[in-house]
């Protein structure tokens, strides 16, 4: 820790304010990780800290909220539409739907600041089939490597 941080610390503790804590980012579901195919054919991977959409569009994850079934992400300079904007992807778990395992839907891709793209609620999970602003969640599949 740096002087003037330690130095801020001791400052507000010294005055009585509780130290600041960090914020503890949380873990993105497993079953979400992995390289994935959708039901019109188009590839994702996804990591912990990006989402890509193959084969042009990367969106860098800056939150993961497994509680609230999303993630917010900002949108990679390089991309074909709504560069540096901010994205909101909602996510279904879609038990019974073999070889399906879960669904996502855009909620925002292109709001201005990450708080804009997080206050978007446009999903019902009760109804995957229109849930996404009138539209089905993308379904997703496992993809393995090939041999």
């Amino acid at each position: 820790m740096n002087r003037w941080l330690t130095s801020a610390l001791l400052g507000a503790l010294a005055c009585g304010h509780p130290a600041p804590s960090a914020p503890v980012p949380a873990k993105p579901p497993a079953e979400l990780l992995g390289s994935f195919g959708d039901d019109y054919g188009d590839e994702f991977s996804v990591t912990p800290t990006e989402w890509t959409h193959h084969p042009q569009s990367r969106y860098h994850i800056v939150r993961w909220v497994p509680t609230g079934q999303y993630l917010i992400a900002r949108n990679d300079s390089t991309n074909p539409s709504a560069r540096g904007k901010w994205t909101r992807i909602d996510w279904i778990i879609l038990p019974g739907m073999a070889p399906y395992t879960w669904g996502f839907c855009y909620s925002a891709f292109d709001a201005p600041t990450s708080e804009a793209a997080e206050s978007t609620h446009v999903v019902a999970r009760e109804t995957p089939r229109t849930g996404c602003n009138g539209h089905p969640f993308s379904r997703m599949k496992p993809i393995t490597a090939a041999p």
